[in-house]
């Protein structure tokens, strides 16, 4: 909401010293968040005067309309002599008053005026539009045309009002008091201790028989509709220079006169308005439910089908504007250039003021995606005892200002309802906030706010009707210690229990996180939204159990309506975005939750909230919910180590994406297995399968390797792009998370080398393990250092795995037989295992 300082002090005595940033910071203090203070104006400097055009010279041969133009400025130039000046302008003609600036000026943003010759003649100033003013909209993408009866030489700086501070403020969903000038400058009168002229305080006429006939059908989507009718308004009245300045500073578009003043009375009151050609509204003026299938054009133009929930303003013809929030264009104002075309101008109006329900017009606007200022205001809540003032408010300035006449029938339809009163401990605010404000000042505050308060102990307080937000005694509370200062409240820090602290799975995530970054991959956490579409991209199987997903009712997106069941897509997205902006080298990594449905829905029960939820409460909604076990995965591209004068460097690869799979596994304890696998987005010769030993039975657990060439196409990755995924619930689950300290023996090492000849086709890790149990308990460790592969040596299909074997006693020296032994025995089980033999 846009906030003029200048329209506020008309309502506010506001000391003449205080500034916008004055204004700023005490509503700020209230609890409103002023975003921003605007100077308007602010590096303006005159001369800048209202002219009138007395010639108009076209001038020939250049590539654009130019025209040379004397002007009379009256005494301002100092001469009194006409002012020449050359514009490209079209929109004025001899006679009109026009905004000129004059040189020694200078103009929003810096731009200074002088003399100057341009088009073969000298320039002395400009004719002004209202964009090169910093003015904004005014409609007609021109010069400034000023009405006739101006003065020559009047300063048109104060004319227009172009030096001004406007206040910028974020407002929230419950305070729709405050998208109004009236509900703003009444936060600015409690803040600074001042009355507040209200601007809704006016004598309006009752209801009568003679109004235009409405008849409302729904009295819970419309409580309440005020209609006013003016007759006789002139098809050649202009909204006035102060009324154009008004909308403009808070943001609203020029149309016309009608229009204008509805604009400007909802700015002013917070009170939608809507005004109908009484020419073309036919028969009663009525509000219903639409009817499946009808539809209307509205005021953008666009043909809208229309749903039975929508709330609808008709008259006889069926829909004539979507109530609360947009009106058809059967019924719109015409103004003066239609009436120049050849159509009729819209001299006799309908004044529409009316109270719809919140809810409704927040789901109308969001079922069309056609949100508007007045749905804004009626989502948020509207004052509904202000409809009758903003009705009268309006009638009175088209009389005003369009020399209209008011009609003496008066509509109001009311549905009867009773002031919402609430019962409040006096005492409720002081144990909120944990001060003693004590009953008198509660009393004030409330009463400054508009609230009627009687009691002692107990307070009954009738909250004001332009505050639907104010509830329960919650609510109140929150306004006395917003109002005496939230800055006010002491800071007293809870004290933590003793023996507290983070779970166990806490402290693994947060290990493994740091492992992985250590090992150079930076953190991407994503959405958990994902695109059924994605699956087909990753190459997943038709039945593959990760295309079983949990759509979500209301999506972000609707693009995006399930929720993920692997952190691929995301890392992948992430990969990708980086990528294409000129980061290459890539290693990026994420822990997060999966989301899995279970084999039986179930539907959560709607829990009260007038008391804790029980245990059996808390484990039903648990048990309705999807299982969402946690995963960690890695995504790699480009190199993984850097070029320079240490090396070539190397790129990533498939090694690479098992090793962040070990250094997950031994961050939580596991043993991890490691074996040739095919799944998805892998290719199928560079996929590692990553199982584990639960229960003791063996369990794939996740994935790692070089992702498959056409996932890549499909996904626009980088080639030779590398992932790994795993189940972290899993590893935590089989995990012994107890540090261990090495053990340091004291007796050497002896070292046995063995190269085993095995088919291709043979998993390393297979060779490996035969190797590990045919060794025996001598063994200390097992490493692969060499996988040679040569067909004249070793023969078609064959390849030989070198392996370096330590063997360590805890209590004694090995001798050279009893190494060699266990060297035998090891050998001896991977030969009746893999068929390996040693390499001669």
């Amino acid at each position: 909401m846009r906030v003029p300082l200048s329209w506020l002090r008309e309502y506010v005595d506001l000391p003449a010293t205080e500034t916008g940033r004055d204004v700023q910071a005490k509503l700020i203090s209230a609890g409103l968040e002023v975003e921003t203070v605007e100077h308007l104006g602010a590096d303006l400097k005159g001369p800048l005067v209202v002219g009138q055009v007395l010639t108009v010279e076209e001038l020939e041969g250049f590539k654009k309309p130019i025209r040379f133009c004397t002007v009379d400025v009256g005494q301002a130039n100092g001469t009194g002599e006409p002012q020449e000046i050359v514009c490209g302008a079209r929109n004025f003609a001899v006679g009109d008053k026009v905004v000129v600036v004059l040189p020694g000026a200078t103009l929003p943003g810096g731009f200074s005026i002088s003399a100057r010759k341009t088009y073969g003649k000298v320039s002395h100033g400009m004719i002004c539009s209202s964009d090169e003013l910093g003015m904004g909209d005014d409609g007609t993408h021109g010069i400034i045309v000023l009405p006739p009866e101006t003065e020559v030489g009047t300063d048109a700086v104060e004319l227009l009002e172009l030096v001004d501070e406007v206040l910028d403020i974020a407002v929230t969903a419950n305070r729709g008091d405050c998208l109004s000038i009236r509900g703003v400058a009444r936060e600015t009168a409690i803040a600074y201790g001042l009355p507040l002229r209200d601007p809704a305080l006016l004598d309006v006429p009752g209801p009568n028989a003679f109004g235009y006939p409405v008849k409302v059908s729904d009295p819970a989507g419309c409580d309440r509709f005020t209609a006013r009718t003016v007759t006789g308004l002139s098809p050649e009245a202009r909204s006035p220079i102060w009324l154009q300045r008004r909308l403009q500073k808070v943001g609203m578009r020029l149309i016309s006169l009608a229009v204008d003043v509805t604009n400007y009375v909802m700015m002013e009151l917070g009170q939608p308005l809507h005004a109908y050609d009484r020419h073309q509204v036919q028969g009663t003026i009525g509000v219903r439910r639409a009817q499946e299938g009808e539809k209307i054009v509205t005021l953008d133009g666009v043909e809208r089908k229309l749903h039975a929930e929508d709330l609808v303003i008709t008259d006889d013809r069926g829909p004539i504007g979507l109530a609360g929030v947009m009106g058809g264009a059967d019924t719109e104002i015409a103004d003066h250039d239609v009436s120049a075309e050849g159509g009729a101008a819209t001299t006799d109006v309908v004044i529409e003021a009316a109270h719809f329900d919140q809810v409704s017009i927040a789901r109308t606007a969001r079922r069309h995606k056609l949100s508007s200022e007045a749905s804004r205001r009626f989502e948020r809540g509207v004052d509904p005892q202000a409809a009758a003032a903003a009705a009268q408010r309006t009638v009175d300035l088209l009389v005003l200002l369009a020399g209209g006449t008011a009609e003496a029938g008066v509509t109001e339809v009311v549905a009867p309802s009773a002031p919402h009163t609430i019962t409040m401990a006096a005492d409720h605010p002081d144990k909120v906030a944990g001060v003693a404000y004590g009953r008198e000042t509660v009393v004030r505050r409330l009463q400054e706010v508009g609230c009627d308060v009687y009691g002692q102990d107990e307070l009954i307080v009738t909250v004001p009707s332009w505050r639907p937000d104010l509830t329960d005694p919650n609510d109140l509370a929150e306004e006395v210690i917003r109002l005496e200062g939230y800055e006010n409240l002491p800071s007293t820090l809870p004290r933590p229990p003793a023996g507290r602290g983070l779970t166990g799975r806490q402290r693994l995530h947060r290990r493994i996180g740091r492992a992985l970054a250590g090992a150079g991959y930076v953190e991407a956490p994503n959405y958990p939204f994902v695109s059924e579409q994605v699956f087909d991209q990753l190459g997943l199987d038709a039945d593959d159990p990760a295309r079983r997903v949990v759509k979500l009712v209301n999506p972000l997106s609707d693009e995006e309506p399930a929720l993920r069941t692997s952190l691929l897509p995301g890392l992948l997205a992430a990969l990708r975005r980086n990528d294409g902006r000129g980061s290459h080298d890539l290693a990026l990594f994420e822990t997060g939750l999966v989301f899995q449905p279970r084999d039986t829905a179930k539907v959560a029960a709607d829990l009260s909230v007038d008391r804790r939820p029980s245990t059996d409460d808390i484990a039903a909604l648990n048990a309705a919910l999807p299982d969402q076990p946690r995963h960690v995965a890695v995504v790699m591209a480009g190199a993984r180590e850097q070029a320079g004068w240490w090396g070539k460097g190397r790129p990533a690869d498939w090694a690479d994406a098992v090793e962040a799979a070990r250094t997950v596994a031994r961050e939580a304890g596991a043993e991890l297995g490691i074996r040739k696998g095919q799944y998805g987005p892998w290719h199928p010769g560079r996929c590692a399968e990553l199982t584990a030993t639960v229960d003791g039975a063996e369990r794939v657990v996740g994935h790692a390797g070089e992702l498959h060439p056409r996932v890549l196409k499909a996904l626009g990755l980088p080639g030779r792009a590398c992932a790994m995924e795993l189940d972290l619930d899993v590893l935590e689950r089989i995990g012994d998370t107890v540090p261990q300290a090495p053990a340091i023996s004291t007796f050497p090492v002896a070292t046995q080398d063995v190269a085993l000849v095995v088919d291709a086709f043979v998993p390393a890790a297979d060779v490996e393990a035969a190797l590990r149990e045919g060794a025996g308990e001598l063994l200390e460790s097992i490493r692969l250092f060499d996988v040679y592969e040569n067909a004249e040596q070793l023969g078609e299909g064959r390849k030989s795995l070198a392996y370096a074997l330590r063997f360590r006693a805890d209590d004694r020296t090995l001798t050279v037989d009893e190494a060699s032994a266990a060297r035998e025995a090891a050998v001896a089980l991977a030969t009746d295992r893999t068929g390996a033999v040693l390499r001669g």
